[in-house]
């Protein structure tokens, strides 16, 4: 019986895909499997029992990716399971500082006598503008940011999007229509809407600055539903302030901007739909159960995407997780080959500092004595399936 944590409130839906061989636990000491959305692991210490966190979600900030690997940990993201979700609000987004939206609502909301006069009297001053026809610059093409420039395109816009590391599905995805450059710079002078949609983490850390807002068109709008990280503040409102930019419309408000002018902030909806928190708790679940069960993994973002199938009833398999160092893969089968263990099959591959080995093997093999064979330098986790 393998024990999975929920830290968060985990749709019913992913959770229903755990099979009888699981059990929900709320305590983490004893868990194999943790299951989570926001919920801020850095602080935590990790039980042995550990094998993998799954991410209800794309964003990984709250969780300490290096130590998990250095722990044997994999982290499991689901990239794509809420990207409709985000499209939508992206879109949204754009209707809203185009039409004036926010304001009008509140003004509305304000009125208590003679409505119907006072509304024909001063809806003029919300007149807004229509998003057809205007250009949309697009940055970061992954699951989210190609949904977003093919809704776009269907919508009229002409869009424009960057990416230097585009992946061969994702341009696949994308409209044909749409060109991609290869410098922002070439981007931003272009665009009267600009949307950002990248991972946070310190290459992408404030981007957005001053330089790359001067770059925009004048009376630009930029929006942000990726992460708040991604800007820099201070650039932003003096952007703001001086007209540069028309609108921020972002899904991530801090102290610095909420309630400054120009800004139109969303309380992190993003992802709150009721089909996006299904779609990503099923993602999670059923990529937990395929670790811990065959040792297949996809989408971890701290160990490289490796798989052998289904494991045969006559087949053993070993789940190595190594450091990504040269020669290991020969030391690892040459170790098995001491005990005179026959691999039947095998694959292993490497992403950055880790490394993932699968191998079958015929027949039986004592956990703990290759464990002991393997306790090598660069061998993180060493783990038998059955």
């Amino acid at each position: 019986m393998y024990k999975i944590a929920t830290l968060n409130k985990i749709s019913p839906v992913g959770l229903s895909k755990l099979t009888d061989d699981y059990k929900i636990i709320d305590e983490t000491e004893e868990a194999n499997g943790i299951l989570l959305r926001s919920y801020d692991l850095h602080s935590m210490e990790f039980s042995p029992e550990l094998l993998a966190v799954g991410r209800a979600g794309a964003g990984v900030n709250n969780i300490p990716l290096d130590r998990c690997a250095d722990e044997g940990i994999v982290v499991f993201n689901t990239p794509g399971a809420n990207a409709n979700a985000v499209k939508e609000l992206t879109i949204a987004g754009m209707f809203l500082a185009a039409r004036n939206i926010p304001s009008g609502l509140q003004w509305a909301s304000s009125l208590t006598e003679n409505v119907k006069e006072s509304v024909e009297k001063g809806k003029g001053q919300f007149a807004g503008s229509e998003i057809k026809g205007k250009t949309l610059g697009v940055i970061g093409l992954g699951a989210i940011g190609v949904m977003v420039a093919n809704a776009a395109s269907e919508l009229g816009m002409e869009v424009i999007g960057y990416d230097p590391y585009i992946t061969v599905r994702a341009a696949h995805a994308l409209y044909s229509t749409i060109p991609v450059v290869s410098d922002l710079g070439e981007l931003l002078p272009q665009c009267d809407y600009v949307t950002i949609h990248v991972p946070a983490n310190d290459n992408t850390k404030g981007m957005i600055d001053s330089r790359r807002i001067d770059q925009m068109k004048d009376g630009a709008v930029f929006l942000n539903f990726a992460r708040d990280t991604l800007v820099n503040d201070n650039a932003l409102l003096a952007a703001l302030e001086s007209g540069k930019l028309r609108n921020y419309v972002t899904d991530f408000p801090n102290d610095n901007v909420l309630g400054k002018i120009g800004v139109i902030a969303l309380p992190h909806l993003g992802a709150s739909t009721a089909e996006a928190e299904d779609n990503c708790a099923v993602m999670a679940a059923q990529q937990l159960m395929a670790y811990i069960e065959k040792g297949e993994i996809k989408n971890s973002v701290n160990f490289p995407a490796c798989s052998l199938g289904d494991l045969q009833p006559d087949a053993t398999r070993v789940c190595i997780l190594n450091k990504n160092i040269p020669a290991m893969l020969g030391k690892i089968t040459g170790l098995m080959a001491d005990m005179n263990i026959n691999i039947r099959d095998l694959s292993n591959t490497s992403k950055g500092d880790y490394a993932v080995t699968l191998l079958d093997i015929e027949g039986a093999v004592d956990e703990a004595e290759l464990r002991n064979a393997l306790d090598i330098e660069g061998i993180i986790r060493v783990r038998v399936i059955k």
